[in-house]
């Protein structure tokens, strides 16, 4: 007769005991746990220099690469310890040594063709220098970049690398901590004022967009638009300044008919292409201050029956992948992404080993493609 109240339970017991299916098996006693001799012990520096016939320090000192083992001492314990399943124990590792051998990288978005390079960069980099690399997204937004800093601090990184929302109107007591706790951080970009004291790397935003405009100079342009980007991006800014200036030193004097509000996206160029045609400014070439703002404005000019470059040239920045492959592929300023990912870590490596270093500028190159021509006679 079943227990009273069990009938359910032990029914399907019985039956499972009829199949075959034990209760040693687990039915009906809740989560099985493994016995002591059949859980899988992490491999402990002890048991490596019991194998090796060495002292445990020996052994501590060879999977650190210390000078005072020999060579040959070394490569037997290493070989051992990869044998036998070894793991470090990076926690502990990180609380004797005050390391955590970990960076934190905060860009506006991986969407973002050049910071999505620079970010490759950087990953390859501290991976082949044996450290892991934590990532967030500001996408723009303050609050977004105050949290992943935030979350960066509390996870005790050894460094930051950092695109910063440009122009914060309000106080960034979070990169006050980062000072006070002295910890290295390295701007991807121009600095802005709230980033004083910190190291970076940047292009040289205002040569490259004065040899951009001097490419369409040498080509006979001298009525040449601009495209702007944020007036809170210092490159932007830099790159509205190159070209400024090499008009002056062409002896044109700029008309400010010919600048026009284009932010950084494709919809923004096209917009501003656009408003372009509706003013009826009398110009023979564009250029943008970046690759998808010319995108954009290239594809409205070719929509609405204006040739490339036999009536407008048109030229870009960034080198995005997409440049090359445009309808009218697209000349432009390579900007070196993969380098400045390289030297922001060469900076961030100084700083850790010598102080901070000093900041770095790269200068950029011009790809001449077929979107720029000979101005038109009329």
């Amino acid at each position: 007769m079943p227990p009273r109240g069990g009938g359910v339970a032990y029914g399907l017991r019985r039956g499972l005991l009829e199949m075959g299916i034990g209760s040693n098996d687990g039915v009906g006693q809740g989560p099985s746990s493994p016995s002591k001799a059949s859980r899988k012990t992490m491999v402990r520096l002890k048991e490596i220099a019991e194998a090796a016939g060495v002292s445990v320090m020996t052994v501590s000192k060879a999977l650190r690469d210390r000078r005072d083992v020999a060579v040959a001492t070394k490569a037997r314990i290493r070989a051992l310890s990869e044998s036998m399943g070894y793991v470090p124990n990076l926690s502990a590792m990180g609380l004797r040594s005050r390391t955590t051998r970990m960076f934190g990288l905060i860009i506006p978005a991986t969407t973002d063709p050049v910071y999505a390079r620079v970010q490759l960069a950087i990953e390859q980099n501290a991976a082949d220098q044996g450290y892991d690399l934590l990532f967030a997204q500001s996408l723009g937004m303050a609050d977004r970049e105050e949290a992943a800093l935030r979350r960066f601090l509390a996870r005790g990184v050894d460094g930051i690398f950092l695109s910063p929302v440009q122009c914060m109107p309000r106080p960034t007591p979070y990169l006050d901590e980062v000072r006070r706790r002295g910890i290295p951080l390295v701007v991807l970009g121009h600095r802005t004022p709230c980033c004083e004291g910190f190291a970076n790397v940047e292009t040289d935003d205002l040569a490259a967009s004065a040899s951009a405009t001097r490419h369409l100079l040498e080509l006979g342009h001298r009525r040449i638009a601009f495209l702007a980007g944020p007036q809170a991006s210092p490159s932007a800014q830099e790159r509205l300044q190159g070209y400024r200036r090499a008009l002056r030193e062409a002896g044109i004097e700029g008309d400010d008919r010919w600048v026009f509000n284009a932010g950084s996206t494709i919809e923004e160029g096209t917009h501003a292409a656009l408003q372009w045609m509706q003013e009826k400014t009398d110009v023979t070439a564009i250029q943008a201050v970046n690759d998808l703002v010319a995108i954009g404005a290239a594809e409205a000019l070719l929509n609405q029956g204006f040739r490339i470059p036999q009536d407008v040239s048109v030229v870009g920045y960034g080198n995005i992948l997409a440049a090359e492959h445009f309808r009218v592929p697209l000349t432009t300023v390579r900007q070196p992404k993969l380098r400045l990912g390289a030297v922001a870590m060469d900076l961030m490596l100084s700083w850790l080993k010598d102080g901070k270093p000093a900041s770095r500028r790269i200068p950029a190159e011009l790809i001449v493609r077929a979107s720029t021509g000979k101005a038109s006679a009329g």
